[in-house]
């Protein structure tokens, strides 16, 4: 970002970073292992072929980086987006020879959100292999032309992640890649809070057959990071949509600094929401499910359970919405 002669990210200063940086707050805060990701805005600065060769270079870093800290550092590679056949080809690498522990995606790439069907073939290659996806928002073009004097991370970053959900389930996409695991950044941007709004796409009968478990159904698959969202309205309302279990720490850091890590950390501990139990879930024992490779010597990893079929029960019901719809839909159009 420097070499293009930018140095703020939707409004935020661009940071310092090293492993050595994360290391030092990790110790301090005590936290013990890592995910790294490179998010807004990617690796794609006009020049495809140089966002191919920059993802890779930071792919093989971040393999270096976790080797030579392997208890504490894992990593989602990053893609060279919104390049789908490379995109592919890099995702099959990192997965499959790297060992990327999953992938960052960002809500939207050069205008296109996630679950637009330019993307199939990555979402095919990801659900073939049981992916963790990890979603970060941008800043959309229609962010960017607002007439508002805020810097982006406070509002538009939360749009982004929310439309990009939303998309996700309304295309079809997590019905039909639904091996796909999707992590979503900020307690997922709005979409906990209109999650009900949401749900009422079930009676438009053009989402009948992309969406035909229901959205809440779809929206219960996520899991939530807590980054920059450790509030007791935003994780009263996860709480009631996925319950603890799909609630992940997440620091943000080094966006954050180091002083706003320390925040979020003490913020989260004196939450009423959660019991002793579930917070350890949530700094921990929930990602391990998610990472098993990072478990330390003899700690125990719980199991995740496959996306089960719907019931007979439950498709004789969407059914029977679906044809309620379309006949409500027919008596509307004459």
């Amino acid at each position: 970002m420097k070499d293009q002669g930018q140095s703020l990210v939707a409004g935020a200063p661009l940071p310092e970073w090293s492993p050595r940086r994360s290391l030092d707050v990790m110790d301090l805060q005590g936290i013990q292992t890592a995910l790294l990701s490179l998010s807004a805005p990617g690796v794609y600065f006009g020049n495809a072929s140089r966002a191919v060769s920059l993802a890779q270079a930071c792919n093989d870093f971040c393999v270096d980086v976790a080797r030579r800290h392997p208890d504490r550092f894992g990593f989602f590679a990053l893609l060279p987006m919104p390049f789908t056949e490379a995109a592919c080809a890099e995702a099959i690498r990192a997965l499959d020879q790297l060992k990327a522990d999953g992938i960052v995606l960002l809500g939207s790439s050069d205008g296109y959100f996630l679950g637009d069907a330019r993307f199939n073939e990555l979402m095919a290659e990801l659900d073939k292999r049981d992916a963790t996806v990890f979603v970060h928002p941008n800043l959309h073009a229609t962010s960017t032309t607002l007439r508002l004097n805020t810097p982006g991370f406070l509002v538009e970053f939360l749009c982004d992640t929310t439309r990009a959900a939303t998309n996700l389930i309304l295309s079809g996409t997590m019905e039909r890649y639904p091996r796909i695991r999707w992590i979503l950044a900020h307690a997922g941007g709005f979409t906990p809070y209109v999650a009900w709004r949401l749900s009422l796409a079930n009676m438009l009968p053009q989402y009948a057959d992309k969406a035909p478990q229901g959205v809440l159904n779809y929206l219960k698959r996520f899991w939530f990071d807590t980054a920059l969202s450790p509030s007791p309205f935003a994780m009263a309302a996860l709480n009631e949509l996925v319950g603890p279990s799909k609630i992940l720490f997440g620091s943000d850091f080094p966006f954050a600094p180091e002083p706003v890590t320390g925040l979020q950390t003490k913020q989260l501990a004196e939450l009423k929401v959660f019991t002793a139990q579930e917070q350890a879930a949530i700094n921990r024992d929930n990602a391990l499910a998610l990472f098993p490779r990072l478990a330390l010597d003899q700690e125990y990893v719980a199991s995740i359970a496959k996306p089960q079929a719907p019931s007979l029960r439950d498709r004789i019901k969407h059914a029977a919405i679906r044809s309620v719809i379309a006949l409500a839909d027919q008596a509307r159009n004459r």
